[in-house]
Parts: C-alpha cells; structure tokens; sequence
C-alpha cells in the first residue's frame, strides 16, 4: 500500500508537517510495511512557508526588519530545498499582529519590512520570490516596499514621501532609477487568492481598511490617497494597476508588486501544489489523506483539501481521498462532489477548546489509525481501490 499524506496545519494546534507525522503514525499502527510519502501543504496563507520549507527540506531564514509600526523585528522567511526559491509571508514582517486596538492605524503602518525581507531573501542567491499576501496591517498599496527596494516616492519638495497610506496625497514623483537592480533577473510570485482592485468599492480601503483599524473617514482618505498613487504610477511607469483583479491584496501591496517588479499572481495553494510536485507523487498511490483544523462549504473555495483533491482527481482519476479534520463546519456535502471522497472529525468526543488543541496530535493519530483499520478491512472484502 502506498500512502500520499497532504494536510495542511490545523491553525492553532499543529503545523501541516506534526499533522503529517501524527497521520503516519497512526497508519503504520496498521500497515507497518506500507510506502507513506509526506507532503506539508499550505494555501499562501499562513504557515506556507514551513510547509514549503518542510516539504522541499530547505531551510528558515531570520532578518531583522521594520515592522509596520517602524520599529525593528526579527522575521523569519524560507529558502526552499532547490536553493534558489524564497518564500515570504509578508505578514511576517508587516503583519496585523505587529498592532493592537491603540496602535491599530493604516494612515502610518507601512510595508517597507516587506522590501527589506525581499532584499535579504535576494542577499541569500534568492532568483524567485514566492510572496504570500495574507493578514496584513497595512493599506499603503505597498509604497514602503517599494521604498526599501530603492524607488523613491518624491513630494513637491524633493523628499521623500513619509510612510503609510495616509501620506500618499503628497506623491508628485515615483524616480525608480536607484531601485533595486537585482529585481530585473528575479521572478516574483504573489500567492493571493484576493481579486479585489486597488480601489473603488470593493478595493482595499473599503473592504479590508475597517478591519485594520480604518474609521469611515480614514476609509475615503486612504482610498483617495491609493488612487492618485495609481494615477502617478501610471504616469510615471506606464503601469495601470488601479484595477487589475488581486492589487487590492494585502492593503493594495498587490498594486506595489504589479508596480515595481514583475511580480504574477497565482492561487497558493497552485503554487505548493506545483513546488511540492504532489500531481505526480500521487500517481501510483492507493489512498490520500488531506486534512485542516476545520472544513466546511467554504472549503470549496481555494482551500488546501479542496486543491489537493482536485489536483489528485485530475493526476489519478479515482484515487481515494480522505480528509481528517478537527471540525465538520455546515455544507460539507457540496465537498464529495469536487474531489473529496470522505471527511472525517479527528475529535473523539465533547471536548473543551484547551483539550482539543492540546490532544490535537494524538486524536488525528488515532483518526488516522482507525481509518486506516476501515481501508484493510473494505480490502479483505475485495472493496477497496
């Protein structure tokens, strides 16, 4: 029997490689001799990078930066197992946790930590950037990273423009003529599921600037500010970026990327699907295991089981896959009609919240064995696959 093991982490509990490792050793319970392949994923959210990291055998990378506030952190990145990849979640350096319900203001947070973690990611040999553009604090339509990177944002005056989305109406000139040089021969991915634009009602400010702390008022500032921020990127690079689909991603960083790299957008959990060569790992399996601390109908949309099933259904056909999570959510039937084949809660019984985190490793352990019970049992009645 030959096992193809591809779970992402169950947030708050285990990371997508301590949920792979709990589902093999439940399965070895079983059939101790079977081929099991581990395959970490993750969507381009958080987590993507340990499980790029894991899942490649590279390695995590620390740099100190600026966080979105403009004090000094440590932020971790990857260099992935072929030497060249990094993989960045720009919430990392310039993420929500960095501010609290005081601090919380996107007319100041920044992404300049981002640029500063693209250039260290560049200092390591770095030629492809995997950006992930989940839970950021900012709504600066990556002004600060570009600004890391060497481009210069010039007022009336000749200085630069200060940070943060509130600052951007004073932008009369973008000279990108000391940017990063290094950009030119690197290939820049954003991970982003988001099609919002840049602007206008369903862009960044509107839709994502409340939940970092934006008033009404700050609302229609900052999305004012973002479009006369298109309109001199457009003038002065030839860009358009104010409504391309996904540049209202990650506060507008999406409009940043699209301006000042090369950068493309594909779904996340495409790109750990294509860096983790799972399609053809599957090919001559017998069964898969997926999995996530909760599935329900939105699963369907974009989320690591509903990508790894549909890449298996499309690689192998029939291969059986199997999800293993904490929680069954409402409208998961929509689910055994895209891919998955059966879902599976890993908790045993009422627990608290507390106990089923903390037993989080042992209960997919034993969901897993038990599981893997069924499958020899269906194959000593001549059922299974």
């Amino acid at each position: 029997m030959k096992f193809v093991l591809a779970p992402d982490s169950f947030k708050g509990s285990l990371t997508a490689k301590e949920a792979t490792l709990a589902m093999k050793r439940g399965i070895q319970t079983v059939y101790p001799d079977a081929e099991i392949e581990m395959i970490p994923m993750a969507d381009g959210g958080e987590g993507t990078v340990q499980s790029l990291v894991d899942a490649t055998h590279g390695q995590l990378l620390t740099a100190t930066v600026t966080n979105p506030l403009g004090h000094p952190t440590l932020a971790t990145y990857g260099l992935l197992g072929d030497g060249h990849t990094a993989v960045i979640e720009m919430a990392a350096a310039s993420g929500i946790q960095y501010i609290d319900d005081e601090t919380a203001n996107p007319l100041v947070t920044t992404t300049y930590g981002t640029g500063e973690l693209m250039r260290a990611a560049m200092d390591q040999g770095a030629t492809q950037l995997i950006l992930g553009l989940g839970g950021s604090a900012t709504n600066d339509g990556g002004a600060g990273m570009a600004q890391a990177l060497g481009v210069q944002l010039l007022k009336a005056d000749g200085t630069e423009v200060a940070v943060g989305g509130g600052n951007l109406s004073e932008l009369v000139r973008i000279d990108a003529s000391r940017r990063d040089p290094r950009l030119d021969k690197v290939e820049v991915i954003m991970a982003s599921d988001v099609t919002n634009p840049l602007t206008g009602n369903t862009g960044a400010s509107v839709v994502f600037g409340p939940q970092k702390g934006a008033t009404p008022d700050q609302v229609q500032r900052l999305d004012h500010n973002l479009a006369h921020y298109a309109e001199v990127v457009a003038r002065d690079l030839g860009i358009e970026v104010a409504e391309i689909p996904g540049s209202g991603a990650a506060g507008g960083l999406g409009a940043g990327l699209l301006a000042f790299t090369s950068a493309t957008v594909e779904r996340g959990v495409e790109i750990v699907l294509e860096k983790t060569h799972l399609r053809d790992r599957v090919k001559d399996a017998d069964v898969v295991f997926t999995g996530e601390g909760g599935m329900d109908f939105q699963t369907q949309y974009g989320k690591t089981p509903m990508g790894v099933a549909q890449a298996v259904k499309q690689t192998a056909g029939d291969l059986p896959v199997i999800a293993l999570v904490g929680k069954i959510g409402q409208g998961t039937e929509v689910l055994y009609e895209l891919g998955i084949d059966a879902i599976f809660s890993t908790v045993p019984g009422v627990e608290t919240l507390d106990q089923a985190i903390s037993e989080a490793g042992s209960n997919v352990q034993k969901t897993a064995e038990n599981v893997a019970r069924l499958i020899r049992a269906m194959d000593g009645c001549g059922t299974a696959r």
